[in-house]
């Protein structure tokens, strides 16, 4: 085949096997997801034998994440977006998401030779703008950001791996809208008995989260003086994994019809995230620039 501009031609595996996509798991990021995930219903009572394979259904699903596309821009050789979105809700419902991230996260903690529950954390908002698709119910506006649209609450651990995800209306100041986050972080990992947070959460729910929940919030304040930005002790980790999760296009903007759908997209990302790690083996390198090379016809 002849082309006018011969430097644009690619050679992709669309075929369904191997690594056609840069956001497709590597055979090592996949050996560790297959185990997590519940097994096919197959038998007289437990419906059909699964027509797609599951690695090439979490392959879509993380190229929606790292794209940004809508499901009904998947390419044909990913199975048809209904069934990605099928079981993207599916999973979602039964908790499978919920419970490969958490699994995942351990092993990473393991592998950095901490325990696999963390006993400190760290707080963050962020304000988001949303897809004019978004429900208004579920969009607010954030005064302070100049922000219309939703704002998301986490809670990491030291090493920035997320325990704990909430996605509100942006209109919710960070004292109240941290209080679901800190509950739920009591709950799921009652091991946790520190939590760091900026200025925006001072004030009573610092009494609230000593008294209610016994455990500790403590504000770190810019030093007197301070002009321009500079790294704050403790904190740098969770503004780091928000870097990590808008550096997937379905995340830099709101586009899921309900929150709970974007927090578990959140958790995708963090996967992502944590498999690449895991499979790695050791400290993340950049190739570079690439130089243009021109070939002629």
């Amino acid at each position: 085949m002849s082309c006018r501009w011969p430097w644009v031609l690619v050679d992709l595996d669309v075929s369904g096997a191997g690594q056609g996509y840069p956001s497709d798991l590597t055979d090592e990021q996949w050996a560790l997801v297959e185990p997590l995930l519940p097994a096919p219903r197959t038998g007289p009572k437990g419906g059909r034998r699964e027509k797609h394979p599951r690695r090439r259904t979490v392959d879509a699903i993380m190229y929606v994440l790292r794209t940004g596309c809508a499901w009904r821009q998947l390419p044909h050789d990913f199975p048809p977006w209904q069934t990605v979105y099928w079981y993207f809700v599916r999973w979602h419902d039964e908790g499978t998401v919920t419970h490969i991230h958490n699994a995942l996260r351990a092993q990473a903690r393991q592998a950095e030779g901490r325990n696999a529950e963390p006993t400190a954390g760290l707080i963050d908002s962020q304000s988001i703008r949303t897809a004019d698709t978004v429900p208004s119910m579920t969009r607010g506006f954030d005064a302070g950001k100049k922000v219309k649209g939703r704002k998301r609450f986490i809670v990491t651990d030291t090493l920035g791996l997320l325990l704990t995800v909430h996605v509100v209306t942006a209109s919710v100041q960070d004292r109240d809208g941290a209080k679901r986050s800190l509950l739920w972080t009591r709950l799921d990992h009652p091991t946790v008995l520190k939590v760091w947070a900026d200025q925006g959460f001072a004030g009573r729910l610092v009494d609230w989260t000593a008294t209610t929940l016994k455990r500790s919030l403590e504000i770190v304040r810019k030093e007197p003086g301070q002009r321009g930005f500079h790294v704050q002790p403790k904190r740098w980790a969770v503004e780091r994994t928000f870097a990590w999760l808008t550096a997937h296009r379905r995340l830099a903007r709101d586009y899921e019809h309900h929150t709970a759908h974007a927090e578990t997209m959140i958790r995708w990302a963090m996967i992502g995230v944590i498999v690449r790690r895991l499979a790695r083996r050791g400290p993340a390198t950049r190739s570079g620039p690439r130089p243009l090379r021109h070939t002629e016809p």
